[in-house]
């Protein structure tokens, strides 16, 4: 049982926010409805989405790829809108989450429950600091600083003020705030949460038995791609998290693609020879 006390301000913000994505669906469904404003909303969910699995994960907390100054920015402003706070804390918790999986100093530890890992962990007070020496890659980063500095205003201009002024475009700004503000940023949230919580319970376990992370196609699929935990877990250099052809990883191809125009490179892979090495070593029980 965790006894640390509540971190009130999540808990009324993300509250809120819950309140909003069901007033978000009473709009679309009963007040008034207008395609423009689901489009806008999908277009959020996927930038968002991106900036988190392709950005925050495996460029900043893992540097799988290198990206140009653009993408990373692309990243960085849309990321904010994920409101998952900055870059730099985000990699920093998911760092430790690495070196200490299934620990009491995990972040979001199965162990302490299903809700705990998933959403509870955030609605508590963390009062661990971002050790500099940890991210010093990232500190090294004018982009990555610069959003760290000036998060909350970045993700209330991206998440909220935005999707409301486009929704002007319309006629419907109210209906945008709502649908891609606020029901995008909840669906997104549960996404990304169910990494930490359902792939940490349920799946399977080819390359490595050594800790709980699991390989869940569909995580995979609500994830863009991050739902193949176990390999993740046990190769984590890799740009890739889902390696086989019939993978749904959309991660690994939208930052394979844009390497074959200059936008990212040096996408690192983990030799096959080793990936085959470990599934052996389950496969003998001994992984």
């Amino acid at each position: 049982m965790n006894s640390k006390p509540l971190d009130w301000t999540n808990v009324l913000f993300i509250g809120t926010a819950h309140l909003l994505a069901i007033a978000g669906v009473v709009w679309l469904i009963a007040m008034d409805f207008h395609w423009q404003t689901l489009v806008l909303a999908i277009v959020w969910l996927v930038f968002s989405s991106i900036s988190i699995t392709g950005g925050y994960h495996r460029l900043f907390s893992h540097p799988t790829y290198k990206a140009s100054w653009p993408l990373r920015l692309f990243y960085l402003c849309f990321g904010a809108a994920g409101v998952q706070n900055s870059a730099l804390k985000w990699s920093s918790d998911h760092r430790v989450h690495h070196a200490k999986t299934d620990t009491v100093e995990d972040p979001y530890n199965i162990n302490q429950g299903f809700w705990w890992a998933h959403i509870a962990w955030i609605l508590h007070r963390d009062d661990r600091q971002i050790e500099p020496a940890k991210v010093k890659d990232l500190m090294n980063d004018r982009l990555v600083v610069f959003q760290h500095k000036y998060y909350l205003p970045l993700a209330i201009v991206f998440g909220a003020v935005l999707p409301f002024s486009l929704g002007l475009l319309w006629g419907d700004p109210w209906g945008a705030l709502l649908v891609a503000g606020f029901l995008r940023l909840v669906l997104q949230w549960h996404a990304t949460f169910s990494v930490n919580s359902f792939t940490h319970m349920i799946g399977s376990q080819p390359y490595s038995t050594r800790g709980t992370a699991r390989d869940s196609f569909l995580a995979a699929l609500i994830t863009m791609g991050e739902g193949y935990h176990n390999f993740h877990h046990k190769f984590q250099a890799d740009y890739r998290n889902g390696i086989r052809w019939y993978h749904f990883d959309p991660t690994k191809w939208w930052v394979y693609c844009l390497s074959k125009v200059g936008v990212t490179r040096d996408l690192r892979r983990t030799p096959k020879e080793r990936i085959e090495s470990a599934r052996r070593a389950v496969a003998a029980g001994n992984g």
